[in-house]
């Protein structure tokens, strides 16, 4: 049969006539309600997902000690670990928070570091002693924590991992090292950071925890220090640096100091505290961060006027990045132990620490 010549273009059309018919009927394929077919009563409740209430930030307060052992006239008080500190434990329990130097290996073994002048240790004790007294957490980032060597570094992690204690500045490697004390304080996420800025140059790579080798987080390894401050920086509200700094019986800071403070400050360091000069040092703000220079000795044998006549406790008020108060407990080191200062030369005591400020380029108030 022969087709006529019209049907192609009938066929066309058709199809572009059914082709184009197809957008209005497919919205109406996809209106289906299943809804519909059951009743409401047996409709599952709406649950709106609701995120986890943040808790309220309020202000709190953390003191810090200065440099602490437990050698000579001290190790006796290790008997009764609940008074070891004496009666300066009392301020340190009344804070949220206290921290201080912790200048020994925790061993009662161990060889002591080849011509070294001074070497200090002390037993578990001494951790416990710390805990009953109020402290919450030390550092042993410092020119004597591993002061009998790798025996005695081994035999301090063991000791601060059976006392549960915390203990920043020393680990078995960089990472544990440098690893921040961690805790929430009324709301606020805080971050302790220890290192030292102060070693024998003989020591210094022995001494220096690295992604392989135990030992001590350095702070004249800077772009380690530096990393360890940011990486806190990003999960916390307030980070505090604690440091081994400064050169001994000088009572203005050193130039390694004001140098490593504004690195630490722009790294996003909240507080910046140490010792190591033996005396007092000033403190005051950096921008709207806080630095102590030097925090001197606390528990502490050494038995000279100059080291002894003045002590103390720094404690400071924060609330997230801003220190809102500082307050200086004066103290004088009798029997080895800080006993607080009373009437007029309490008074005093706290004038003279205010005016160490005037050599440290900081400013009394933010």
């Amino acid at each position: 049969m022969r087709i006529p010549r019209a049907f192609p273009m009938l066929v066309l059309v058709a199809t572009l006539t059914s082709c184009s018919a197809t957008p209005e009927r497919e919205p109406q394929r996809k209106q289906v309600r299943p809804q519909a077919l059951s009743s409401p009563e047996s409709q599952p409740p709406v649950v709106t997902p609701s995120a986890e209430p943040t808790p309220e930030r309020r202000p709190y307060t953390i003191s810090f000690g200065g440099d602490v052992h437990f050698e000579g006239v001290l190790r006796g008080r290790l008997s009764d670990p609940d008074t070891a500190l004496g009666p300066i434990a009392e301020v340190l329990r009344g804070s949220d928070l206290s921290m201080v130097n912790l200048e020994t290996a925790i061993t009662t073994g161990g060889t002591p570091a080849p011509k070294k002048k001074f070497t200090f240790r002390a037993p578990p004790s001494a951790l416990t002693a710390l805990k009953r007294a109020g402290v919450d957490v030390a550092s042993m980032a410092n020119n004597h924590g591993m002061d009998y060597m790798e025996s005695g570094l081994a035999d301090s992690l063991a000791a601060i991992k059976r006392s549960k204690f915390p203990v920043v500045g020393i680990g078995k490697d960089a990472a544990q090292a440098y690893k921040p004390f961690r805790k929430t304080v009324n709301g606020n996420r805080v971050a302790i950071i220890g290192a030292t800025q102060v070693l024998d140059a003989e020591f210094i790579q022995a001494w220096t925890a690295t992604a392989d080798q135990g030992g001590l987080a350095s702070a004249k390894d800077e772009t380690a220090l530096l990393k360890a401050v940011r990486k806190a920086r990003k999960s916390s509200d307030t980070v505090i640096v604690h440091l081994h700094w400064g050169t001994e019986m000088q009572k203005c800071p050193n130039e390694a100091q004001r140098s490593l403070a504004p690195k630490l400050v722009k790294a996003g360091a909240d507080v910046v505290v140490g010792g190591h000069a033996h005396i007092l040092l000033g403190a005051g703000y950096l921008d709207d961060a806080y630095i102590s220079y030097g925090l001197g000795n606390f528990v502490f044998y050494n038995s000279s006027p100059g080291t002894t006549g003045r002590t103390g406790v720094l404690t400071l008020t924060i609330n997230g990045r801003k220190v809102l108060k500082d307050r200086w407990t004066p103290a004088t080191i009798e029997g080895g132990v800080p006993v607080a200062m009373t009437g007029t030369a309490r008074t005093e005591a706290i004038a003279d620490w205010k005016e160490l400020r005037a050599c440290t380029g900081l400013a009394a108030r933010p």
